[in-house]
């Protein structure tokens, strides 16, 4: 049987209405508690992966909005997938840069950046899914000495101060006893490794800016603001080091004919005074194009007709929401004298059963809108 899931804020130890100051003390004080080299709790792993994994949702705006509004449910449907660490410092480090005890993390782990790149795209485009071509300036590995940069024929070379260490260590004693003090080799800048010749087209970097083009898969059901992580996708890393991710941040567009509101669509219909007496059938705007509907004689404002499974699709779920069309009664505002006189006549035609409600007249809309 599954374990239910802790809040976030409570596996933090903060409040709803935490700010983003607090939530990350917050965590640096629970990162420092549990981290396995200096917590012999039998579970210290578990949670600092949990505390991790919360600070990650509640720091970004997109994630702790869905996460107020929907819960751990929410945040699957939505496709947000926990960061994948290869280590405990890893992933300290990503988050603050810097190791789990405050020190500036060295020049050594030198993974590339990562990269934000945004796009737009129609309402139809989100409910149907669509795949786009997007480019953005990136850092690549150099191709004239193949990322190492090292010049064509020379080598990287062991740096001597440090020994290949890409730390440096210095021991100081006081009173209170010995201090050991590390940083980065200021020679290799935390590399381990030096070049004597550095290629000439990077300048022994091992990288070069460039501009790049991928092809993104926009999921059926995205939601506005959600962002579609694409590993290894970024900034190369310094001389053979892992690449970073490629976010891309996905906005729609505003409908002029239908409004989201979660997995249905709303959307509104004018029947002149005729027609919503009379009856009649009309065409509305629909996610998968135009979409017939009949009207019954006598038909109210402020009735809501639902198309059941004509919505957004459920994001990496199944089914559709429903499409809701809202119907509006146009009262004509500028009448002729036969006009005029006719709807005289007609209303002194009426008798209290003209205009008598059906029974349970505002149940049904109740329930139209649940």
């Amino acid at each position: 049987m599954a374990t239910a899931r802790r809040d976030y804020y409570e596996v933090l130890g903060v409040s709803r209405g935490a700010g983003e100051r607090e939530i990350k003390k917050a965590f640096r004080n629970l990162a420092r508690e549990l981290h396995p080299d200096v917590s012999d709790h039998p579970e210290a792993v578990v949670r600092f992966r949990e505390a991790a994994e919360a600070y990650e949702v509640l720091s970004k705006s997109e994630t702790r909005e869905l996460y107020d509004r929907y819960g751990h449910e929410g945040l699957q449907t939505g496709g947000y997938v926990p960061t994948d660490f290869s280590s405990l410092s890893d992933l300290f480090s990503a988050f603050f840069g810097e190791d789990i005890f405050g020190r500036t993390a060295g020049a050594r782990s030198s993974r590339g950046a990562d990269l934000l790149a945004e796009v737009e795209i129609e309402l139809v485009e989100a409910a149907q899914g669509t795949v786009l071509t997007i480019p953005f300036p990136a850092a690549v590995a150099c191709s004239t000495c193949d990322g190492s940069g090292a010049a064509p024929g020379t080598a990287l070379e062991t740096c001597r101060q440090c020994g290949g260490a890409g730390r440096l260590q210095a021991v100081s004693s006081s009173v209170f006893g010995q201090f050991v003090r590390t940083q980065s080799c200021p020679t290799c800048a935390g590399r381990g490794r030096v070049t004597p010749t550095p290629c000439p087209k990077c300048d022994g970097d091992g990288r070069v800016n460039q501009e790049r083009s991928i092809e993104v898969e926009i999921p059926a059901g995205i939601h506005d603001g959600q962002r579609i992580r694409l590993s290894g996708e970024g900034h190369a890393g310094g001389r053979g080091a892992h690449a970073g991710d490629l976010y891309v941040l996905v906005r729609i567009r505003p409908d002029e004919r239908l409004v989201r509101d979660g997995n249905d669509v709303i959307s509104s219909v004018s029947l002149t005074m005729s027609e919503a007496a009379l009856g009649t059938t009309v065409t509305v705007p629909g996610l998968d194009g135009e979409l017939e509907i009949e009207f019954e004689p006598g038909i109210q404002p402020g009735t809501v007709r639902v198309l059941k499974s004509r919505g957004m699709p459920v994001l990496q779920g199944y089914g559709r929401g429903d499409h809701r069309v809202l119907v509006n009664v146009a009262v004509p505002r500028h009448l002729s004298d036969e006009q005029r006189r006719l709807l005289q006549e007609f209303e002194q035609h009426t008798n209290e059963h003209t205009y008598k409600e059906d029974a349970g007249f505002f149940d049904k809309i109740r329930a139209a809108f649940r």
